[in-house]
């Protein structure tokens, strides 16, 4: 079981060292023309990417904890903190968005005339087809090894994809005269950032707070009720990451069923549970007598 955790953590691990080198090459290529050229929408959009390496490395350091195995401190493992690190990555994000909206709010009131060419849209339209390939790549591994780090950043990099359309579009709008769109269009990329931010927020809080686990509970209730002996149930509850699942539930037997009878349906219930849904990690079964009416 812990060489499996490590095998999974490792191949999220390669993945977002990969996708940390195209990213840094995106923002790079943004924030140096950007500048260049004194476009405040494309240097605030190759912030943004450069926020996206930065998760990357958010993420590393939190796989690096989160693939240690179980100990006295940590018996239900470290797992979380993957989903603790990707919440770390929707406060960089916030930050961005509140740094970004600093900057461009000013150029509202004092516009500056950036100098666009053909180049600027060389550099765009190449990021912005990268950024697709990197998102589509990442969540897809994300959904596949159901990594909240992978599927966190690849939102990240989804709002980078419509930031940089809008930034194409802005120089469009530049070209044609109109400069004042180029601070309206960073206060744009600013609020895609923000809205990413709070999905990420939104998703971790849910995993960190134990709300219920995205799980079929009707499937729960349908594997008890074929075990035999198991006469009514109640209290399903479920909490955890969705590869990481813990479930809880009371069940009814007779009142005249001996503790050893009992013991091996509680373990009948624990084994049909784990092997008909996926990501089960634990299931507590909690006998009762059932009262007569």
């Amino acid at each position: 079981m812990e060489a499996d955790i490590r095998q999974h953590y490792s191949h999220i691990r390669k993945v977002l060292l990969f996708i940390l080198l195209l990213n840094w090459g995106v923002a790079a290529a943004k924030i140096f023309y950007g500048m260049i050229s004194r476009c405040a929408s494309m240097t605030a959009d190759g912030f943004h990417s450069l926020a996206d390496g930065a998760s990357n490395i958010i993420g590393l350091v939190g796989i690096g904890f989160a693939s240690q195995p179980k100990d006295a401190d940590h018996p239900y493992g470290h797992r979380k903190y993957e989903t603790l690190f990707s919440l770390a990555i929707g406060v960089l994000l916030a930050f961005v968005c509140l740094n970004i909206l600093k900057e461009a709010l000013p150029r509202l009131l004092h516009p500056v005339k950036p100098e666009i060419d053909i180049r600027s849209f060389v550099v765009m339209v190449t990021t912005l087809l990268v950024n697709i390939l990197v998102m589509r790549y990442e969540f897809k591994k994300g959904v596949e090894l159901q990594s909240d780090i992978l599927t966190a950043d690849a939102t990240h990099t989804k709002a980078d994809i419509f930031t940089s359309a809008s930034v194409i579009i802005t120089l469009v709008a530049i070209k044609l005269g109109y400069p004042l769109l180029d601070p309206v269009a960073t206060i744009i990329i600013a609020l895609f950032i923000g809205h990413g931010a709070f999905e990420i927020f939104q998703n971790s809080s849910r995993v960190l707070c134990d709300s219920a686990a995205i799980v079929d509970e009707k499937k729960i209730a349908e594997i008890v009720l074929r075990i035999g002996g198991v006469e009514a149930y109640h209290k399903i509850r479920t909490r955890g990451r969705p590869d990481d699942i813990y479930v809880d539930l009371h069940v009814q037997v007779s009142p005249q069923m001996q503790v050893a009878e009992a013991h091996k349906i509680s373990n009948a219930i624990e084994e049909a549970i784990k092997k008909n849904i996926p990501n089960i990690t634990d299931v507590i079964v909690h006998i009762e007598p059932k009262e007569e009416s």
